[in-house]
């Protein structure tokens, strides 16, 4: 572990710097992704148009709507595209702290962290989404048929999507606050039953009001807490030698 006590300035230098960097290559994908603004509009919404069946489509309520919300597409998919990066410079942030053996797992922690949140996010898209939007056009009658705006149907989508991506970084978080001593395995351990609270609290602020996405959001979650706790008991500071190199 790197032993220099650095100014309060150059760790906000060093971050503005990160940050920068993350944003440049946020913008890079965002350019990208406009060019294909259009089909990944359709491939991330098709749960929404499917669930409403027959020939109905998202309707545009407002002049500007339809390119405000390809821009948030294009925006959503120069993330998705920039992840890498942005998690490269994570870590080049926090690695200073670390052990010269832990600044070695670079690789590894940008390609979990990548794949987990891709995973996260497919598992919401294919899995969860036609549940959930099959669920809301069930309550169609002779009365009433479901008309949704692209624009809201976008939003949910954009949120229960960032929402899987982000909560399937779980283990990634457990280890690191292992690693870094700022919690201990067993601590983390014994405050499952609170983790448990505490999931399906943040599932229930992020998901709409059906049982489906909150479920399918809170389960995963606790599954993968418990396998960061298992790791973090496997690997974590207990087997590190105490002496900083």
């Amino acid at each position: 572990m790197d032993e220099t006590r650095l100014p309060l300035t150059e760790h906000l230098a060093e971050l503005r710097k990160r940050l920068v960097r993350a944003l440049l290559a946020w913008l890079l994908g965002t350019a990208l992704a406009w060019n294909f603004n259009e089909q990944i509009f359709g491939l991330l919404l098709e749960p929404a148009v499917t669930a409403l069946g027959g020939d109905r489509t998202l309707q545009a309520i407002a002049p500007t709507e339809i390119f405000f919300t390809y821009l948030k597409c294009a925006l959503l998919g120069g993330f998705v595209f920039a992840l890498p990066v942005i998690f490269w410079q994570l870590w080049a942030f926090v690695s200073p702290g670390l052990y010269s053996s832990e600044k070695n797992a670079a690789l590894p922690f940008v390609l979990v962290s990548t794949l987990l949140f891709a995973g996260g996010a497919w598992f919401g898209y294919s899995q969860v989404f036609p549940l959930m939007f099959r669920f809301f056009t069930s309550f169609d009658s002779d009365f009433v048929h479901s008309a949704w705006t692209m624009r809201e149907v976008f939003a949910l989508t954009t949120r229960l999507f960032l929402a899987f991506g982000i909560s399937f970084e779980m283990p990634v978080v457990v280890f690191f606050l292992s690693i870094t001593g700022i919690v201990d395995p067993m601590t983390l351990l014994r405050g499952t039953p609170y983790a448990v609270l505490g999931v399906f609290v943040f599932a229930a602020l992020l998901t709409p009001p059906d049982w489906v996405s909150q479920i399918f959001l809170a389960v995963p979650m606790i599954a993968l807490y418990l396998l960061g706790v298992g790791v973090a008991l496997l690997f974590g500071r207990r087997g590190r030698p105490d002496d900083a190199p």
